[in-house]
């Protein structure tokens, strides 16, 4: 396009934008009008900062309007295709223009059409491209074309306005300079209200702090700045996972996906980075639509046969070491044999109630490769339960580095009947462990998967009974009728027998009632199956104190202490025993000195 006053810079336009349009439009903006189809005089209509919010929609897109006129994705049409867009009439003065005389108010009073329209090409086709690839990916309509180099939510145009303070300048992070420039723009979304992380012209940042997160605000600006080629981002990828920030490489891979989705390698290297985040499943599925489009691809099937003997899927994990033979090795495949032959003695154990070896082969497994296998998982656990070693077991499944899956990628991959194995010793754990509400869901749902196994239905009722027994125990416990409430405890513990709470809060009543031994006794079994447990400790060293039992006493406030550092009633209590147990010894060496 052709005028005879050159168009301002980038810094000029965005001191026009700014200040929200004060000086009018500029040539050059005048000139785009006319492209799209407008005539001249539009843009003096569309000077106020109402029209001026609203995005330029040219004519091919108004006569499409009653189409899809929700969508705030607006795309313009390049070259050829825009003018066949357009009716007879516009083709036929868009190709027929004359140039326009200086300056905009003389050419719109000698009303003299612009120059032919040029191609639209280039960064701009571009960046079209990617918001229409990224709101059909992400399912988001939140970026909106405002002119040929930038984008635009429904606010300011020509930047995408921030209102996330320090979560914008992460999303606009470059990943090729860090450093000061990351400090820059931190310090520039916290110091500007007007949210801004980059000043200049065409930077991307998210309006949604949530939006930003989910839907890949920050690899958006980092694919631009590259011009959105997937070799590019797959690289920036590669080097984000070489850093250990594995959440950004996974956006990155997704972007080299969404613009080219047949290279598997894009597929394998997300697949490497969800399995760093422990989203395993999720992995599975790349590796395997790695597979799908290159059925030879060496590294895939490696990495696939990995995450299956990771997840204990032991013939499946051989047959794609073996479908490698460039990347796996004979150790891997042993390694795979290895964790099927272990499974299936646990199996075997279990049927026998041989617990000791259902522990030793289950954690055998895990350290041959099956570190997130749920099924390991629960065989381990039952048989530290069955062992009466309920913290151990409560760790298995709730520990730091234990994997967590949710109940429909589980039941996809092992199968409703597998899953409900999971689910129902899950739910005997989160019982020892007093969570009865989360019991009685884990019981419930495994029901749902297999109604018809009969040790699923005993686990169920089980849990429903000590949960009612807990919580009507509970309540009358808060009433102040404590022999009622024991004997609910006591129900409770028909059906679950030794669940330390239930034990604990027996003992609390019995405490109550004045009967102190046998709220010693409950407390003592309750640390036998749960050794870490302070309430029913505490509870036992109270009771010895009422029993004048200094020594037993001073033992087991010398663990809490240990536990519990600043409680300050333990401290007080420890102090009290100790003063109590050394006036006793001083009494009894006076006695024998006397005699």
């Amino acid at each position: 396009m052709t005028e005879s006053r050159s168009p301002p810079s980038g810094c000029a336009m965005f001191g026009i934008y700014s200040s929200m349009f004060r000086r009018r439009r500029s040539a050059s903006m005048s000139a785009m009008t006319r492209v799209n189809g407008d005539h001249p005089a539009a843009a003096d209509a569309e000077s106020s900062p109402a029209a001026l919010k609203a995005p330029q929609v040219n004519l091919a897109h108004r006569k499409a309007a009653a189409v899809h006129e929700d969508s705030s994705l607006v795309r313009r049409p390049s070259g050829a295709v825009a003018r066949a867009a357009l009716p007879a009439s516009e083709r036929s003065r868009m190709t027929t223009n004359k140039p326009a005389t200086n300056g905009g108010a003389g050419g719109r009073a000698n009303n003299k059409p612009a120059t032919t329209a040029a191609e639209y090409t280039g960064m701009a086709a571009e960046l079209d491209k990617m918001i229409l690839d990224h709101q059909k990916v992400k399912g988001t309509t939140q970026f909106v074309r405002a002119t040929s180099g930038n984008m635009m939510l429904h606010r300011n145009l020509g930047n995408l306005n921030s209102g996330g303070g320090n979560a914008a300048a992460s999303s606009a992070r470059s990943s090729v300079e860090r450093g000061n420039a990351n400090k820059a723009a931190a310090a520039a979304s916290n110091n500007n209200s007007s949210g801004y992380a980059y000043s200049g012209m065409g930077n991307i940042v998210s309006n949604n702090k949530d939006a930003t997160r989910k839907n890949g605000g920050g690899e958006l600006c980092r694919a631009l700045s590259h011009r959105t080629d997937p070799e590019k981002l797959k690289e920036m990828g590669n080097e984000e996972y070489r850093q250990g920030h594995y959440a950004e490489a996974v956006a990155l891979y997704d972007q080299a996906i969404i613009m080219d989705a047949r290279r598997p390698a894009y597929w394998s290297n997300k697949a490497a980075a969800l399995a760093a985040l422990g989203r395993l499943i999720e992995a599975v599925d790349d590796c395997k639509e790695a597979v799908r489009i290159d059925p030879a691809y060496d590294r895939a099937h490696n990495r696939l046969g990995g995450l299956y003997l990771r997840l204990g899927e032991a013939d499946k994990a051989i047959h794609h070491f073996k479908q490698s033979p460039k990347e796996s090795t004979g150790t891997d495949v042993s390694r795979a044999q290895s964790v099927k032959t272990r499974i299936a003695k646990c199996n075997d154990a279990r049927k026998l109630r041989n617990w000791i070896t259902v522990l030793q082969e289950s954690q055998a497994a895990v350290t041959d490769g099956a570190d997130c296998a749920p099924q390991v998982m629960a065989l381990q656990a039952e048989a530290l339960l069955r062992l009466q070693r309920h913290d151990e077991a409560d760790a298995v499944f709730n520990g730091p580095s234990a994997p967590r899956f949710g109940v429909d990628e589980s039941t996809k991959l092992f199968g409703t009947i597998g899953h409900a194995y999971v689910l129902i010793i899950r739910a005997q754990v989160d019982m020892a462990a007093g969570r009865f509400e989360d019991a009685v869901s884990a019981a419930q749902t495994a029901c749902q998967l297999d109604p018809s196994n009969r040790e699923v239905a005993n686990v169920h009722r089980r849990a429903n009974v000590a949960a009612a027994a807990r919580l009507r125990g509970n309540d009358l416990f808060k009433a102040a009728k404590f022999a009622e409430a024991c004997a609910a405890y006591a129900e409770g513990l028909e059906r679950e027998p030794g669940n330390a709470v239930l034990l604990c809060n027996r003992a609390a009543c019995h405490a109550k009632l004045g009967r102190y031994e046998k709220a010693v006794e409950d407390c003592s079994s309750a640390l036998v199956v749960r050794p870490a447990y302070s309430k029913a400790r505490l509870r036992r060293a109270d009771c010895n104190v009422k029993l004048e039992r200094w020594e037993a006493s001073l033992r087991d406030y010398q663990v809490l202490i240990q536990e519990l550092p600043e409680n300050e009633d333990v401290k007080k209590a420890l102090s009290e025993v100790e003063a109590k147990l050394k006036s006793q010894r001083n009494g009894a060496a006076a006695d024998r000195f006397q005699h």
